[in-house]
């Protein structure tokens, strides 16, 4: 029967347009990756939209302001400073012994007891409560410093807790230590004892 019928037909037609997407999706997969980067980029799709499925990111379309990593490092920073302007730090106690040898050196084995006493150990001891004021007041100025960033940096981001808590942990540390350290050198805390 030389006629197709109605379904024949359909059917072929069918069958052309299925051969048609194989052929397409067969040159999709024969296209580099840099041929599909650039179709989307005409499309306006980003790299980044199709990475995620199409889906916006979760902070909108708003650039990525700055990170924090400063400020977090600059809080830690003075918590250490502070914690070493308590404990005492490896220059105080060079800087101490050296004070007690240049003690020894001049004092006059003749010397009165007190300025043995003043030399050799009142002038280290000073020392270690300078050295230590130090770095109570760097620790303080850091801790500032943190606190006070965003007023002058990013004021619509708002500084994470945790930095926060370590910037006034530094400059309570430092407070702390630069009190201890003034009251160390003035003689009002463990003074030196008496020789007479």
């Amino acid at each position: 029967m030389g006629t197709k019928t109605v379904d024949e037909a359909e059917t072929g037609a069918g069958a052309k347009k299925d051969g048609a997407k194989k052929d397409e999706a067969t040159a999709d997969v024969t296209r580099t990756g840099d041929e599909r980067a650039e179709e989307r980029a005409a499309d306006g799709v980003t790299a980044e939209h199709a990475e995620t499925g199409g889906e916006e990111p979760a902070g909108g379309t708003e650039e990525a302001g700055p990170s924090g990593v400063g400020q977090g490092a600059g809080a830690v920073v003075s918590a250490a400073l502070g914690l070493v302007s308590l404990t005492g730090g490896w220059i105080g106690t060079v800087a101490a012994a050296r004070e007690t040898l240049v003690g020894q050196l001049q004092t006059s084995s003749g010397a009165s007891i007190a300025k043995q006493v003043k030399e050799v150990y009142g002038d280290a001891w000073h020392t270690t409560a300078f050295w230590a004021g130090l770095f109570a007041l760097a620790a303080l100025i850091t801790g500032v410093v943190v606190l006070a960033r965003p007023a002058f940096g990013a004021p619509g981001k708002p500084q994470a807790a945790w930095i926060k808590s370590v910037a006034w942990a530094g400059v309570s540390l430092g407070v702390i230590g630069l009190l201890l350290a003034v009251l160390k050198y003035s003689d009002a805390l463990l003074a030196l004892p008496s020789t007479s």
